[in-house]
């Protein structure tokens, strides 16, 4: 009807402006109850923060201050720069006992940010399916977008939910399980365990930002000398954490992102990795030779080229031999923990698989080819 028909602004208007039948419902915890929210929040995150010179301009970059983010700041935790986690949380805490049905994103249920807001946000999530995002208008992106079902009159802290998987074409392909992680730690805690500040020799840069697929492209391999960037976790390479670098860009990489698993996290690795120097070599060897490692000669000293000049008849000497001296067993840290001025001393050789030794055969002959052309 007419006069069930009205503007709202959900994050900045006081409850008194609903009409007032609707008024008596939301002021009735039995009726409550029968309410049920429908929502499809605009998917807006920002880093902003309030106060700055950014906010004052219109977009992304001060959307999310509202009189809710003020409000219920230490309930949303780093979740306020988040619009829809800022709907429910008011929901939540306004209109208790409600059910709310709500397209969105799926980082409320399981991305690091949203830790402190997953333990006050003690609703029961009934029923989930998810689809890609591409299905609705005017959005972009490959990510799954959930329809979530909350009981608010049941106070459960989320931990999983066994979820119903939809194409774009509305076909049923399966299910998927989202977990929340709330015991977990995720692998960008264990290599920031892995970070050695104050080494005099880095050999590049892991940049890091998030522990999801979501973010598998900005993990890349640097030079030391590339400027670092705002909002990057970045890993200074050397010879003590050569190896759990190699790992965390490997084990980021090894598995292609899509719109299924792009909310899925990286963990915190059990111990086996120690013992297992199979694997070590072998995320050396996809390190080594993957389309994001972007070192290069042209940005300074390039110490990870994985040949020697003999094995690719190159025509002049390389820089640094350190990879395959490393590969070798020729490096052994000394006292003085100088990279490029280490003692040159023979330990055991890297083992590494059928399928490495395959992939350093074919680069090998890549790298030949190269070195053959007049432009070398």
């Amino acid at each position: 009807l007419e006069n069930h028909v009205f503007q709202f602004d959900f994050l900045n208007d006081s409850f008194d402006k609903l009409p007032k039948k609707l008024q008596e419902i939301i002021n009735d915890s039995e009726k409550r109850k029968k309410l049920v929210i429908y929502i499809n929040p605009p998917y807006v995150e920002t880093n902003a923060r309030k106060g700055t010179e950014k906010n004052k301009n219109v977009g992304k970059s001060g959307i999310n201050l509202t009189k809710q983010r003020d409000k219920y700041e230490s309930f949303l935790g780093r979740g306020k720069r988040e619009i829809y986690a800022q709907f429910l949380t008011r929901i939540y805490n306004e209109l208790k006992g409600c059910n709310i049905g709500v397209f969105s994103t799926l980082k409320i249920l399981n991305a690091p940010f949203y830790d402190i807001f997953r333990n006050q946000f003690l609703a029961k999530l009934e029923k989930c399916f998810i689809i890609p995002a591409d299905t609705f208008d005017n959005v972009n992106g490959k990510f799954p977008i959930g329809f979530q079902i909350w009981n608010t009159n049941k106070l459960e802290k989320f931990e999983q939910i066994l979820s119903d998987v939809y194409d774009r074409k509305g076909i049923f392909i399966g299910t998927k399980k989202f977990s929340s992680y709330n015991t977990k730690k995720y692998i960008n805690n264990w290599i920031l365990e892995n970070r050695y500040k104050g080494e005099n020799n880095i050999l590049g840069k892991i940049f890091c930002v998030g522990s999801d697929f979501q973010h598998q492209n900005y993990c890349r391999l640097n030079s030391p000398n590339i400027p670092n960037q705002s909002g990057f976790t970045i890993i200074d390479v050397c010879l003590k954490n050569l190896i759990e670098c190699c790992i965390y860009f490997a084990v980021r990489h090894c598995i292609s992102a899509t719109w299924l698993n792009d909310r899925d996290q990286f963990l915190f690795p059990n111990e086996n990795w120690e013992n297992d120097t199979e694997f070590q070599n072998d995320c050396l060897t996809y390190t080594l030779f993957h389309g994001n490692n972007l070192i290069s000669s042209k940005h300074g000293t390039n110490h990870w080229i994985p040949f020697t000049e003999y094995e690719v008849d190159s025509r002049e000497k390389f820089d640094s031999n350190f990879i395959t001296d490393f590969i070798l067993g020729k490096i052994k840290e000394n006292g003085n923990g100088n990279l490029l001025e280490k003692e040159k001393i023979r330990t055991i050789p890297l083992e590494f698989s059928q399928e490495a030794k395959d992939v350093f055969d074919a680069g090998r002959e890549i790298w030949k080819y190269y070195h053959s052309q007049l432009y070398c």
